[in-house]
Order: structure tokens, then C-alpha cells, then sequence
């Protein structure tokens, strides 16, 4: 009998395993997050997969017709993120259960859903900005570490966790780094109430995306994740493919400039932000030689593409195995 983990994610969404599906761009979806609730977990699709509001709009209403498990959409808040507010309009009207927020101030978002009741969990990849959310309101922090697929923190899990935990009074999800169950197990035991993850989730029968990228998944290594700035300014990790082999991974020192000049940096991020999805969505979907695919280290525990639910309960059999509770 699988059993059931009790802590402040569990508690906070109602689910039964402490385990976020990350928001994923291009590859997370509503077949995702359906199989993800069935399986007792919940799952965050980005609201930049949609590239409408009135998209974004049936995707909720589509996961709150099918399932009862909560739904998280992830949110950028940075300025460059024109349909922001928009976004955010349509996720407190529908009444979403949680937003995750990435890459900027998350004050908006938080003073909109809390009246709601709408959670909202804010990625951070350091105490000094962890204390910051803390203070805007935030329910929980995703602690975005190292090992963490597409943007990536400076600081290990090991670190990260310990120390938001210690200096924080709200609670911690890990976020990057995780396989197995073991590595779950892990970072529970250092403090984190859950974890979200990405990786093990692309390589699955429901994501809409290409057989070549989700084989990819199973076949390449964690020796094989390069991490490139080039994109959007901060680093991302990717594979190294024959294609990104020839590429260069880091910006120049025009590039560095344009992302950190005060006058100049919101219109270049959002020029290399367009620039860098209109390659991602060509690379996975369609497989072409100029593959550039999304991937973290934790793709060295990805073995066959399985179903979402096959996924959640090979984390779960160390649990299961010591009868932990």
C-alpha cells in the first residue's frame, strides 16, 4: 500500500505526495496535469504555453472540468512579459489553487490572489530574495538550486535548503536535483516540505512534444547538461546536442552589456526571449538539425518514457519500501 506523506505542501494543496510537477515551457500541459492529480500529486503548467489569454482560459476550465487535484499555473512577472497582467486576471477569476512566479517582483501577484485565497509560491535562488517574498506575502518559496533544468540557482540543494529553512518561517520546496527516491527522500529530510520536478516528466506518453526530444531524455547523461546565458540573460541549462556543440554557450561583452544597461535591458531581454522560444518550440516539437533541448541533470535517472503516473510511483518506492508515513 502506498503511503501518504504529511507535510506543508501536502497540506497547503490537499494532495498526497509532496511533489510538484514543474511548469515546463512547451512541454507541460493539461493531459500532464490530469495524470499528475490522478497520480496524488499536482502539476504547474506555464501561462506562457498559451499564446492567448483565451487559450490559457480554456486550459484551466478544461483541468477543473476533468479532475478535483489543484492546478497551478507559473507566472513571469517580469516587465517583459507584456500579457502578465492578463494572466494573472484570468487565474484569479477562475479561481486557480496556486501560481508559481518567476523572474521578477511578484508583489501584484500576491496582492491579487491573497484575498482570493490563491497561494503563491515564489522561485528564489537565495536568502536575500527569499526574505524579500517572504516579507511581499509569499505562502512558500521554491528553493531553485543548482541542478535545476532550464533556469538554474548558484547554490546546491544541500546549501540552499538548510538555509532558507533556518532563516525563513515559511515553507520550502526544492526545486531541481530529483530522480529518484532517493533524492526526494533526501531533500525532505533536509528540511525542503516538498519538491517540484521537471526532467523525469518530459519523457512521458502525455507531453505534446517531439519522440526525438523525449528520447533524448532517456539516452543523454547529466555529463551531457551545458549551461548557456545567451538566451535570456540568465543561465539556462540545455543538452549538448551536435547542434549546441557548435554554438556559444556564453553572451559577449556587448550582449552582457545590452542584458545589464538600465535603459536598454527590458527591450533586448524580451528580444532574446522571443528569439530563444521561437527555438525552443521549433526544437521540440519538430526536430531539426539546430536542436536546442531543455533538459536538467536529473535526466541521468530517466531510463524509458513512461507514463506520469509510472513516474510518481517509481519516486514513491523508497517510501513504500520502509514503510514511511
Amino acid at each position: 500500500m502506498t503511503p501518504q506523506l504529511n507535510t506543508d505542501l501536502t497540506r497547503m494543496l490537499g494532495i498526497s505526495f509532496p511533489i510538484i510537477q514543474a511548469p515546463m515551457f512547451l512541454v507541460s500541459n493539461t493531459k500532464m496535469v490530469i495524470a499528475a492529480s490522478n497520480a496524488g500529486i499536482t502539476g504547474c503548467i506555464p501561462a506562457m504555453n498559451y499564446r492567448t489569454v483565451s487559450e490559457l482560459r480554456n486550459a484551466i476550465k478544461e483541468v477543473k472540468n476533468t479532475c478535483s487535484g489543484p492546478l497551478g499555473i507559473n507566472l513571469i512577472v517580469n516587465k517583459f512579459n507584456a500579457k502578465m497582467a492578463e494572466q494573472l486576471a484570468v487565474c484569479v477569476e477562475l479561481g486557480v489553487d496556486y501560481i508559481i512566479t518567476s523572474l521578477g517582483n511578484p508583489k501584484s501577484t500576491i496582492d491579487s490572489c491573497k484575498p482570493k485565497g490563491i497561494k503563491v509560491f515564489c522561485d528564489v535562488v537565495n536568502l536575500e530574495y527569499a526574505k524579500k517574498v517572504e516579507a511581499l506575502g509569499a505562502d512558500a518559496l521554491i528553493a531553485v538550486n543548482n541542478r535545476a533544468g532550464g533556469h538554474l540557482g548558484p547554490m546546491s540543494p544541500e546549501e540552499l535548503i538548510p538555509l532558507l529553512v533556518n532563516n525563513c518561517s515559511i515553507p520550502v520546496i526544492s526545486a531541481g536535483g530529483v530522480s529518484n527516491g532517493s533524492e526526494l527522500k533526501k531533500f525532505l529530510s533536509l528540511g525542503a516540505c516538498g519538491v517540484s520536478i521537471g526532467t523525469p516528466f518530459i519523457a512521458t506518453h502525455e507531453a505534446d512534444i517531439s519522440d526525438d526530444y523525449k528520447q533524448a531524455i532517456v539516452e543523454y547523461t547529466a555529463q551531457d547538461i551545458v549551461v548557456t546565458d545567451r538566451i535570456s540573460g540568465s543561465k539556462c541549462t540545455i543538452i549538448n546536442t551536435p547542434y549546441v556543440q557548435k554554438m556559444t554557450l556564453k553572451a559577449n561583452r556587448f550582449e552582457r552589456f545590452l542584458f545589464k544597461n538600465k535603459w536598454l535591458k527590458k527591450y533586448f531581454k524580451a528580444f532574446r526571449w522571443l528569439k530563444g522560444t521561437q527555438m525552443f518550440r521549433k526544437s521540440a516539437l519538430d526536430a531539426t538539425y539546430k536542436t536546442v533541448w531543455c533538459a536538467g541533470p536529473s535526466l541521468d535517472g530517466v531510463h524509458s518514457i513512461r507514463y506520469v503516473s509510472q513516474v510518481v510511483a517509481d519516486l514513491l518506492i523508497p517510501f513504500m519500501s520502509e514503510g514511511d508515513s
